[in-house]
């Protein structure tokens, strides 16, 4: 192979999949050579402002250098040693991670992905509760919980509907979402009684044996949307009333994203499991965590605890987490989250006062969604969730092409923006992105319907 950039990219393309898409659509992959700060550089040489830090997780930014050197300095002591014995960089990431964690989690299980820490945890929660007959999982239908049969069972939107019927876990339900733009119920906050999280109250009552309900504190991928603030420590409130184990899934929402260490501490909520993945390395190594009480740990001093992999506790994978740790305190990353999730916020919510086309801005620190609608008035969406399956073009994607050509990355999803970028940007090179999307509605607002 000669390196050249069109080989690259049709290598790549014949021999491993796109996921998530049809390969039809997946001829020539941007070929990427670089990345570092909040850019990262393609073959040509054109820089892209990094919108939605990659898959949401690249937090820290790209290059790094105290993670990078942490990472160089684990392989050369010690690339790889099985779970069952203990190591410096094991015990030094697990105290280190237990300290920002919500209080009362005390016990980790280490893999590689976001997908596998909610698989760990809803086996977890089946293990604890099988002497109780408790095996039903209550999820949402705005969520993403990974593509693994047990937490793709779990997922709301139509990355499930491919994996049906064999991958279907027995038990698996699922709830409406606290989603006050297109409430399920077609009421209004705060006149609506919080109708959202009371059934859930129902529905557990009704359908006996429910062993948890699995929950993104903020949505991710799926809009993010934010909650009201009653609606999380409600849920608490219902799950600990029935016996029902709370798993929060902060693969996306945690490591600051949100102006905290995770989602839950804007609402003071304690869960008990919290999974998360992510910003924990700030992707430079591929992490997932799953935390639990001591309580559920407790638990399996004389149960058997029947989970496992060879990768798991991986220590290239866990050698960045205290310098990332650090790095977040060190920049003061939850304060810039915060202030720049302002700014973020304001220049966003200009935008919808110019753009016929957008119909709802939410967000929260440095987490963000645009909605567009074909019909602002009656809400009517570009594009549904069958569209997307069966691959017909979205209006989402035409504008994030618009924004590319501006050089700006921003990630699309059926009919709304996830804006997210790295926590270290700054004010003017969020203005350069919002700027990019300013002028890439135009073409969403040239296909509107007439008002």
């Amino acid at each position: 192979m000669s390196g050249q950039p069109d080989e690259i990219q049709d290598t790549v393309a014949k021999y491993t999949y796109g996921t998530w898409r049809f390969q039809r659509g997946w001829k020539k992959p941007p070929h990427i050579v670089d990345a570092e700060g909040v850019y990262f550089t393609d073959m040509t040489g054109k820089k892209t402002l990094d919108f939605s830090s990659q898959l949401m997780c690249s937090n820290l930014g790209h290059k790094n250098q105290a993670l990078i050197e942490a990472i160089v300095e684990q392989a050369r002591k010690m690339p790889y040693i099985a779970p069952a014995y203990s190591i410096d960089i094991r015990a030094r990431a697990s105290s280190e991670i237990v300290k920002v964690l919500p209080q009362g989690l005390e016990k980790i299980f280490y893999s590689t992905s976001g997908t596998e820490a909610n698989e760990a945890a809803l086996k977890i929660a089946r293990m604890y509760l099988k002497p109780k007959g408790a095996y039903k999982v209550i999820s949402r239908y705005a969520s993403y919980h990974g593509s693994t049969a047990a937490s793709i069972s779990c997922t709301g939107d139509p990355r499930r509907w491919f994996a049906e019927p064999t991958s279907k876990l027995d038990g698996a339900i699922f709830a409406p979402d606290c989603y006050c733009y297109r409430c399920p119920f077609k009421q209004e906050y705060p006149s609506c009684g919080l109708t959202c999280a009371e059934y859930v109250d129902y529905m557990i009552k009704n359908e006996a044996n429910v062993a948890a309900m699995i929950v993104e504190p903020v949505v991710g991928t799926n809009g993010v949307i934010v909650p009201v603030k009653e609606y999380l420590p409600r849920i608490r409130q219902i799950t600990e009333e029935n016996g029902v184990l709370l798993i929060v899934d902060e693969v996306m929402s945690g490591w600051g994203r949100t102006g905290t260490w995770f989602a839950v501490d804007n609402w003071g909520v304690k869960p008990d499991i919290l999974t998360t993945a992510k910003g924990s390395t700030g992707a430079y190594t591929p992490l997932g965590i799953t935390a639990t009480t001591r309580k559920i740990a407790d638990y399996f001093e004389e149960n058997y605890f029947a989970h496992g992999h060879t990768y798991e506790a991986h220590p290239l994978a866990l050698s960045p987490v205290p310098a990332a740790i650090n790095e977040y305190k060190r920049m003061n990353l939850m304060e810039n989250s915060k202030v720049m999730g302002a700014h973020m916020g304001k220049r966003l919510n200009e935008l919808k006062e110019k753009h016929i086309s957008i119909g709802d801005v939410r967000g929260i620190g440095l987490f963000w969604a645009v909605e567009i609608v074909k019909n602002r008035k009656t809400k009517k969406p570009f594009n549904t969730r069958v569209d997307k399956a069966t691959g017909l073009p979205l209006m989402v994607d035409k504008v994030g092409a618009e924004m590319s050509k501006r050089g700006v990355y921003i990630q699309t999803w059926l009919s709304h923006f996830v804006i997210a970028p790295p926590l270290i940007i700054n004010r003017d090179q969020i203005d350069f992105g919002v700027n990019a999307l300013d002028e890439a509605l135009k073409v969403s607002d040239a296909e509107v319907e007439p008002q």
